[in-house]
């Protein structure tokens, strides 16, 4: 549960018509019992492991909330909860240069297995953030390698700039010290939020595949330790193939190695098939908050539209609904008697990012380099000029939303006091001055510079547009205004659904990508340098730029008073707008409905939106 971006398809990913399935499922949600909630999400399951580039998406994440329990979670009023129940963390050492975090896991936690858990159970983190650990071991630097031996999210981030050595483990393996070179900001936030279970690297990595006894699983938790702690080469590089892809899995069942789905969460997954995951109440869970009358968690996935949703609402097939709907969707939640319906601002924003660079390893030479100098330049402001921003907010979102806004910043949202101050200082208006026909005729100014005979139905620049899956309502009706817009400057943009979507975020094959980044917390960078820093783990464009660079060095080096946080921002930004290639269009609002006798829902701004407080849920 590192603090990070998710990546969300900002509707679903399969045929509205496979909700049909849903019925199946009628009589749990309205048994006597009333223990199981039945909810909706757009995106399909991948994999147990959304620390990879390629599943760090919503439900991944979602599942793993569910299945996990971390040191801290964020409450619906962007607060830090601890989590006692699973143990403690605190400042040690707060003097210059030496900085230091412990984290003590209380005794007697256990995994799903009924494994232990240690504090060496927290060592995953630095294997998912530390570049210098790989360097020191002689193996390929994560933060430049096509294939790192670890392909985390987290690694030139702020862990990575300032943590000192290897982390300590204390004697009786219940607590872990990270020291740091400097009193970093956000220290909860930019250091380890949980426990991972090594004893199943380990055992994965060994081809093991059913449950360890208690004796066993510990004895692959102390490898794992001396495997670490050595630098163990071949035993990293093994595990790393497990972190990488052993955790993958669109089906799940009895008869898959049950150790992908070791935990220590309040739910295991039970199944999982092409329509659900279904989840259900960990007897050994003794790591959070205790649950208050649900026991088991089904989650309906890539639900294409939201009508059908709001139609099994109506039906009490479901019980949760949260998603981007269609403003017809909205009107029909509200029509539903015994529905809750809340719409809210989230700190989530739908973006275009054109590809400037490699983020794969292979080479991209597309319209929109940063190789291409003054003519990709030119092409990338004439794109974005050309960009339908406000179609896109007062079609398909006004209507939902009517105060919505086009976004003159994504580093700070509408809500933020320094939203408007950031928005004015950043160079956006370049690309919201005059009208959308003002804009576009200078776009088509600037691709005639190159290609004389563009506009009056020529275009002459193919785009490659990277968007959804299919049967995406509200997405395909915002590809097809931007194909029709960009037509008029010189554009011909191609944009079909695209199953499997989020894994290709990193292809040269695109030219661009529209998605929602989906926040997970609020520290002092806003988390944007993960998406703008040289070779970050949200950083899907290759962009690269030594004056942003610098910028997010110095918003993660200390904690800064909020006129230099504010000036920063303005300053990086100011350098990504003018690099043209990353646009905000709108702040995500959240719809959820859920049914009237469902208690405890509480829509947060921060992912997991819905799910925060689910041990509070009870019928």
């Amino acid at each position: 549960m590192k603090a990070r971006f998710n990546t969300r398809s900002a509707v679903a990913l399969v045929s509205a018509v496979a909700f049909a399935a849903v019925g199946a499922l009628a009589a749990p949600a309205n048994a006597a019992t009333r223990d199981t909630a039945i909810v909706v999400e757009s995106n399909t399951f991948t994999s147990f492991n959304n620390a990879t580039p390629d599943n760090n998406i919503v439900i991944n994440s979602d599942v793993g909330y569910l299945t996990s329990s971390p040191f801290w979670y964020y409450n619906d009023k962007l607060q830090i909860v601890p989590n006692p129940v699973l143990g403690s963390y605190k400042i040690t050492k707060n003097a210059p240069g030496d900085f230091e975090v412990t984290y003590t896991v209380a005794p007697g936690r256990v995994w799903s297995d009924g494994v232990p858990i240690t504090a060496i159970d927290v060592l995953p983190f630095h294997l998912e953030a530390s570049s210098a650990y790989f360097k020191n071991a002689g193996l390929p630097d994560p933060t430049t390698a096509d294939s790192p031996v670890w392909n985390a999210l987290n690694y030139g981030g702020v862990y990575d700039q300032y943590i000192v050595g290897l982390p300590t483990v204390s004697a009786d393996h219940m607590s872990a010290t990270f020291k740091y070179s400097t009193a970093i900001p956000d220290p909860i936030l930019n250091g380890p939020s949980g426990v991972f279970p090594t004893h199943v690297l380990e055992l994965l990595a060994a081809g093991s595949k059913t449950l360890p006894t208690v004796a066993a699983g510990t004895a692959a938790s102390e490898k794992f330790l001396s495997d670490f702690t050595s630098s163990n080469a071949s035993a990293i590089k093994a595990m790393g193939a497990v972190f990488n892809t052993g955790f993958d899995a669109t089906t799940y069942s009895s008869s898959s190695n049950p150790l992908i789905a070791v935990g220590n969460g309040a739910y295991s997954v039970s199944s999982i098939d092409s329509n659900q995951v279904k989840l259900v109440a960990n007897p050994k869970y003794n790591s959070g908050p205790a649950l208050s009358g649900i026991t088991t968690m089904v989650i309906k996935q890539g639900i294409a539209d939201g009508s059908p949703s709001a139609q099994a609402l109506a039906n009490k097939d479901i019980d949760v609904y949260q998603g981007q709907p269609t403003a017809d969707t909205v009107a029909q939640l509200h029509a539903i008697s015994g529905v809750n319906v809340v719409t809210s601002p989230s700190l989530a924003y739908e973006h275009i990012e054109l590809r400037v660079g490699s983020s794969d390893g292979t080479p991209y030479n597309g319209p929109f380099a940063m190789s291409g100098g003054q003519k990709a330049a030119d092409l990338r402001q004439a794109f974005l000029l050309a960009y339908p921003r406000e179609d896109i907010v007062n079609k398909l979102i006004k209507p939902i939303n009517p105060s919505a806004t086009v976004l003159g910043s994504t580093w700070t949202l509408p809500g933020n006091p320094n939203y408007a101050k950031v928005s004015a200082g950043n160079k956006s208006s370049a690309y919201s001055a005059g009208t959308q026909a003002q804009r576009t005729a200078q776009a088509l100014a600037l691709v005639k510079k190159w290609y004389p005979t563009a506009g009056n139905g020529s275009t002459p620049i193919s785009i490659n547009l990277l968007w959804g899956s299919p049967g995406n309502t509200r997405r395909a009706s915002e590809a097809a205004l931007i194909i029709a817009a960009e037509a008029q400057a010189g554009f011909k943009v191609t944009a079909p659904a695209t199953a499997g979507w989020s894994g290709k975020l990193s292809s040269s094959t695109y030219d661009a990508h529209f998605f929602i980044f989906d926040q997970t917390a609020v520290p002092q960078d806003a988390q944007a340098c993960g998406t703008f820093q040289t070779g970050a783990g949200s950083n899907y464009t290759g962009y690269s730029n030594a004056r942003v660079d610098a910028d997010c060095k110095q918003l993660q080096a200390k904690t800064l008073p909020a006129t230099t946080v504010e000036r920063l921002q303005v300053d990086a930004e100011r350098q990504i707008n003018s690099d043209a290639f990353f646009l905000g269009i709108f702040q995500n609002p959240n719809v959820t409905a859920y049914t009237t006798s469902l208690q405890g829902v509480v829509p947060a701004q921060l992912s997991p939106s819905l799910f925060w407080n689910f041990w509070t849920w009870h019928f």
